[in-house]
């Protein structure tokens, strides 16, 4: 379209205020011209009948009041190429690594309404990852949405390059990154990680970097999601949709909220926090043509669960992993905590009799151990009787088992990884219960795949 829509009235921060001769529809593209730059704003809302709000995409050193404005004639749209695959991009669909710009015939709006109720698909079955406390305690529902709490230094970025590697490998899907508000030296070194790991040439990446406007860090998850319906639709493969971290586009929203005028609502969010998440949830579904699974990183402030934000967030979830800390201090890694991490599809209808009794077992084991940890501190081994004894002999067993190696970092610890099919992971685990295993070193259970040739 780029006809002339109006003048820049007033720019504050990301905020631009925009006088028009006619008001262009709400979340349509505009832009304007500074010499060789080109600005892309967002219309967030009306002021009155020849004025409109609009949050600038970039930065906006280099505007001035007057400045002409041109309308694109829809909303933000990136360009879809089966070539996408491999890349690292912006919010806009333009490269970030250094490459040409995709050469596609297509473009897509990245603000779209999900699917169509009667093409979705419900959840068929467990997505196995071969890591083994994942798909034995807490499994991944293949076209579900995962939750993956975390705070720094417990493994998160390992665990979500894993997850590549496995939707890659075992799958042969493909997986979509996005990175929103991402650190760039994180971004860059997890760029980096991932092609070394082998798993780059299926993934497309997408970045909001830190530094950018609250409107880009606010948008590069609808890029990222555009880009994994495309592949759902063109591709008609298991697409793995990574999120890190999805709290940093609730403060985004936050942002915008706030610089929009908005009163804010509980806690200080934006009070269109409930729709603002469901409107990138819900558009995370599979149908007819492919399946999307969806992990997302969530972080909790001050470790409270029933904050706002991530009681929104967690709504949507399937499956919610927690890493913990005290897990990493042990040198248990995947950092997984086996008792606070869940699945609402833990169900035996759902899982098989035999996986649900398998995983009942197993925490029944580790929480017993739990409870029983503070007597041991005090008083001894000796203080417990048989029974709790042999109980925490193997529960100290079955923590070890499930740690694993890991394929993405193998270079870095000279341990190969592993990866451990769900049927190897019941059988290995049924063995510990019935204490198949009783005399095997704890030792010989610690960082390997299964347990094929450690009975002593």
């Amino acid at each position: 379209m780029n006809e002339r829509v109006g003048s820049i009235e007033k720019v504050r921060g990301p905020v631009v205020d925009i006088i028009c001769d006619q008001l262009p529809p709400l979340h349509r593209a505009l832009y304007a011209n500074a010499g060789n730059e080109r600005y892309t704003f967002e219309v967030f809302g009306d002021l009155d009948e020849c004025r409109v709000r609009a949050i600038a995409l970039h930065r906006t050193a280099g505007l001035r009041r007057g400045m002409p404005v041109y309308d694109t004639g829809g909303t933000l749209s990136v360009p879809v190429t089966p070539d996408c695959l491999g890349r690292l991009l912006d919010v806009f669909g333009e490269p970030l690594d250094g490459a040409a710009p995709l050469a596609a015939d297509e473009r897509r709006p990245i603000i779209s309404p999900p699917a169509p109720l009667a093409d979705t698909r419900a959840a068929r079955g467990v997505l196995e990852t071969g890591i083994k406390v994942i798909d034995l305690l807490c499994p991944f529902v293949s076209g579900g949405k995962t939750g993956l709490f975390g705070g720094a230094g417990v493994g998160k970025t390992v665990l979500i390059t894993e997850f590549m590697h496995a939707i890659v490998q075992l799958h042969r899907g493909v997986s979509v990154f996005a990175g929103v508000g991402e650190r760039i030296r994180e971004g860059h070194e997890l760029w980096h990680d991932m092609r070394d790991a082998g798993v780059m040439p299926q993934t497309v990446m997408v970045f909001g970097q830190m530094d950018e406007s609250p409107g880009v860090r606010f948008r590069v998850g609808l890029t990222a999601l555009t880009y994994a319906e495309y592949l759902r639709d063109a591709l008609h493969k298991e697409v793995l949709l990574l999120i890190d971290n999805v709290f940093r586009f609730v403060q985004a929203g936050s942002e915008i909220s706030g610089l929009l005028g908005r009163m804010p609502a509980t806690v200080g969010y934006q009070p269109t926090l409930i729709t603002e998440t469901a409107e990138l949830e819900e558009r995370i579904a599979s149908t007819q043509a492919g399946n999307i699974t969806s992990v997302q990183a969530v972080y909790v402030p001050a470790d409270d669960m029933s904050d706002p934000a991530v009681s929104a967030i967690f709504a949507h979830l399937d499956t919610m992993v927690v890493l913990s800390r005290a897990q990493a201090a042990r040198g248990i890694y995947p950092a997984v905590d086996p008792l606070a991490s869940s699945s609402k599809l833990m169900d035996r209808h759902f899982l098989g009799e035999r996986h649900y009794a398998i995983a009942q077992a197993v925490r029944g084991h580790l929480a017993r151990y739990r409870e029983l940890e503070d007597i041991i501190a005090m008083l001894g081994l000796e203080a417990l009787s048989a029974e709790d004894r042999r109980i925490v002999a193997r529960a100290r067993r079955l923590q070890r088992y499930l740690s694993q190696p890991f394929h993405v970092v193998s270079q870095h610890t000279g341990i190969d990884g592993a990866s451990v099919p769900l049927e190897a992971t019941l059988a290995d685990c049924e063995a510990f219960i019935r204490g198949d295993f009783d005399d095997t070193p704890e030792e010989a259970c610690y960082m390997r795949g299964t347990m094929r040739g450690a009975v002593a």
